[in-house]
């Protein structure tokens, strides 16, 4: 895949998990909640390392 387009997928995620977040949190599983949190930090260091060329 080319950069822009895992750029793009990368951002999908952090918006989808986001979202699942909120929900989880929500309705009080802050575990779960807990558990999106990480996956959108990796997903956000992942954007980095594509964006800045470190990939």
């Amino acid at each position: 895949m080319d950069r822009d387009r895992l750029r793009y997928m990368y951002v999908v995620g952090i918006a989808l998990c986001t979202i699942a977040l909120g929900s989880a949190a929500t309705a009080g599983d802050y575990l779960i909640a807990g558990t999106f949190g990480v996956v959108i930090a990796y997903l956000g260091v992942r954007y980095w390392m594509v964006a800045t060329g470190k990939f």
